[in-house]
């Protein structure tokens, strides 16, 4: 058995698999309703019967030629260019020049947008002369087969967080491990969060159990913890977003736990999250790669503090984030009205959780 099939129900797709999926992307009815929806609302009501074969029709069409996973991704590519023009006020990077061309990398990345955060990194590789990287995205955000097949095919592998039982997540962590691993040490850089799920609260921190899984498959190869890790070539990457299209969506979920004890999301939850992201307006963006990690550490905790310092000082701060602060004299009156208007749109009793969520990285750039 090969590396590349050892890996196969959890790897992106290949370039020879690519046609096959986009047609089974074309004949499904859910992911033709969801593009029917969209584009045409209510008329779907008496004329669907009608749409749903001419968006199979455009869309095999249009996708007749695209063959390759690179096509696929200079697509997306497109779109982002559009969507960048339209969400953001621009889009700023620093620290590439810590990045060589053909050296695979391990970018460990603090977590704000489900969507955007691995986006944004690939379109800063990407607009630098760099390969887009391959992206861990858990399988609970997989739940429908067009989804799977939309991830996969823009370079997307799965982490099986619904794993049952502690034989089969060890299984499955160890697969994982190995996959991130062979990526790396073939020259495939790998985009992942620093902790399971998006720091909602604002609070950047590294998870060590991410670090320990990272190290699976160097534990049994019996290669000591700092040599193998060094060999990952571990990047702290910090996003900074001057304005979080869900932020309102995060302030409430947070203050539900806080009263509740827990929170119940939707069944499309996470999907709304998704598009709100992409969509929704974001203010400046800031993408800041770090230089790699090779030393100052010897166990999981250490090395998660040194990536939790890299994201901290990295982070790029906007008035948003010191207005929320009471830091003063880093806003204009122009900028102190906006913040004050966003603010006045939240719930009274979310008012305390949303300002904490943009105070967050002023209060861990001190700690960095």
């Amino acid at each position: 058995m090969t590396d590349v099939d050892r890996f196969a129900d959890i790897r992106p797709y290949r370039d020879e698999e690519v046609p096959a999926a986009i047609e089974r992307l074309i004949q499904d009815d859910e992911f033709i309703g969801a593009i029917a929806r969209y584009r045409f609302g209510s008329l779907m009501s008496w004329l669907g019967w009608a749409i749903r074969p001419l968006i199979r029709l455009f869309l095999r069409r249009k996708w007749s030629k695209v063959t390759t996973v690179r096509q696929v991704q200079l697509g997306v590519t497109r779109y982002m260019s559009r969507m960048i023009a339209t969400s953001t006020k621009g889009i700023t990077f620093s620290g590439i020049e810590h990045l060589k061309k053909e050296q695979g990398y391990l970018f460990v990345s603090n977590h704000r947008d489900i969507a955007m955060d691995p986006a944004f990194v690939n379109w800063g590789l990407h607009s630098h002369g760099f390969d887009t990287v391959r992206i861990a995205i858990g399988d609970n955000l997989l739940r429908k087969p067009c989804a799977t097949e939309l991830m996969k095919l823009n370079k997307s592998f799965i982490v099986k967080r619904s794993a049952k039982g502690p034989r089969e997540m060890m299984k499955m962590l160890g697969e994982l491990s190995a996959y991130i691993g062979n990526s790396v040490h073939e020259g495939h850089s790998i985009w992942i969060a620093q902790k399971e799920g998006r720091a909602k609260n604002g609070d950047d921190k590294t998870d060590p159990a991410i670090l320990k899984m990272f190290y699976l498959d160097g534990k049994k190869q019996k290669i000591d913890f700092v040599d193998y890790m060094r060999s990952l070539n571990i990047v702290p990457v910090s996003i900074s977003y001057e304005l979080d299209p869900t932020d309102k969506a995060k302030a409430r979920e947070l203050y539900e736990k806080s009263v509740n004890g827990c929170y119940e999301k939707g069944e499309f939850e996470d999907i709304e999250s998704i598009v709100a992201g992409i969509v929704g307006m974001k203010g400046r963006v800031h993408v800041s790669f770090g230089a790699p990690i090779s030393d100052g550490f010897s166990d999981p905790d250490e090395l998660a503090a040194l990536i939790d310092k890299a994201i901290w000082s990295s982070y790029r701060l906007f008035p948003s984030n010191y207005l929320a602060a009471d830091v003063s004299g880093k806003a204009n009156t122009i900028e102190q009205a906006a913040f004050l208007t966003r603010q006045s749109e939240v719930p009274q009793e979310h008012k305390d959780i949303w300002r904490a969520m943009y105070a967050k990285p002023v209060e861990n750039a001190k700690k960095a």
